[in-house]
């Protein structure tokens, strides 16, 4: 009840009228996985001449059970009298215990027959994804103003590519899917698997979103390894395999965004583009000030420039500026830059110094006029350029007056505001 193989070059040879039966399976191509193969009585007798082509694998089936499996090429004798052989190659444990366990309900009383296995790599199988799917993308983060943290991006997303397959377990193969049919071509189960394909993408898609991987959307056609690996380790493709079939190649060709996703990431770039040069300004227009606020000598210059660059950024700056010269610091209803520089929300917050006067010289002594007359010698102030200064003579300390002609009170010989002679 085994096979033996024959010896090389017996086929065709003087052994040829020795043989009851000869049972051949041809070549299955990229479409037939599986086909049924018997004699005219469906009685397969002794000494019958068995061919298993290469990647094949041949399984002796009687009446619900299995007498012999092998998946090595070759010829082979058929003798019931002999245990099995399992020339199994690759699948020793499984056919052994496909002899043991394996059943199958509902066949005839007698009937024997070789069912051959295709295990070949089954090629070109497209899937799709007919609606977007949802992806996170972390190569579009969005800053979390509450906690301070990043969360990408969500995008729906359309995926296109083929996948191979072969069958890895015959007995699993024939007993939950094949049974004892005839024929099983590619075409009786691809239309299911698509549906699992992309359901075990999907699963995929949403591991590969994680923190822990991070893979930019636009980048899944060239990551096909990381999706492969990670669908094994996950087992995303757990259907398929209890049909005794494995995925062996995995490739995304295409990724497209819908609509709404393509308007959310140029959003987002154009967003980033001017929080970028608004930064840049910023940062400019605060190094600005502090400069003007350091420089006593070129302040007002200082500051000139400043107003100029809120002109040249369009009034930018503007918010900026008021807050800074009002000493109110950034508007709680302004925006928060999440690009900013620490040091220029600070330079922002931080209140300016009151300017101070600092005075016109007297014509005639030299004391700086602040108000209209000079205090020591009540001379009015000039509306022109204001003369070279003379050297001024130190004044002796007074103490402070009541001008009796409009009631200011004084500390010089004049009135400031007046120029009445204080006695």
């Amino acid at each position: 009840m085994g096979l033996i193989k024959a010896a090389l070059g017996a086929i065709g040879g003087t052994l040829g009228d020795q043989w009851k039966d000869l049972i051949s399976c041809e070549d299955m191509g990229n479409d037939v996985l599986m086909v049924k193969k018997t004699t005219k009585n469906g009685i397969i007798t002794k000494d019958s001449r068995i061919i298993v082509a290469p990647g094949q694998v041949a399984v002796i089936y009687d009446s619900g059970t299995i007498l012999d499996a092998t998946a090595e090429e070759g010829s082979y004798n058929f003798d019931q009298s002999t245990s099995p052989s399992f020339f199994a190659g690759q699948f020793g444990d499984v056919f052994k215990e496909m002899w043991t366990r394996f059943t199958y309900g509902g066949a005839p009383n007698k009937e024997q027959a070789v069912f051959f296995f295709n295990i070949k790599e089954i090629k070109d199988n497209k899937f799709g994804t007919g609606t977007p799917i949802p992806y996170q993308d972390w190569s579009h983060p969005i800053p979390n103003q509450m906690t301070g943290s990043m969360t990408p991006l969500r995008v729906q997303v359309r995926c296109y590519g083929k996948y191979t397959f072969k069958i890895n377990d015959p007995a699993i193969f024939m007993r939950n899917h094949a049974g004892t049919a005839d024929k099983v071509t590619k075409d009786d189960l691809v239309e299911q698997m698509r549906t699992e394909v992309v359901a075990s993408f999907q699963n995929v898609l949403n591991e590969l979103g994680t923190a822990n991987h991070k893979v930019p959307v636009l980048e899944l056609p060239s990551n096909t390894d990381e999706i492969k690996k990670t669908m094994d380790e996950k087992v995303f493709d757990a259907p398929i395999r209890e049909r005794g079939i494995q995925l062996v190649g995995f490739a995304v060709e295409s990724v497209t965004l819908d609509d709404e996703s393509s308007k959310k990431i140029d959003n987002y770039e154009l967003s980033s583009n001017a929080y970028m040069q608004q930064g840049t300004l910023v940062g400019a227009y605060a190094n600005a000030v502090q400069d003007a606020a350091n420089n006593a000598n070129g302040a007002a210059n200082g500051f000139y420039g400043v107003g100029m660059m809120n002109m040249a950024s369009g009034g930018m700056m503007g918010g900026t500026a008021q807050g800074v010269f009002q000493g109110q610091g950034v508007s709680a209803q302004t925006p928060v830059d999440p690009f900013a520089k620490p040091e220029v929300a600070a330079v922002a917050a931080a209140p300016a110094a009151a300017p101070v006067e600092a005075g016109v010289p007297c014509p005639k002594c030299g004391t700086p006029i602040v108000g209209k007359f000079c205090t020591e010698c009540g001379t009015p102030k000039p509306s022109d350029e204001p003369a070279p200064a003379a050297p001024a003579e130190e004044a002796p300390a007074t103490e402070e007056k009541k001008c009796p002609q409009c009631g200011a009170v004084v500390t010089g010989k004049f009135c400031t505001e007046c120029g009445t002679e204080i006695e």
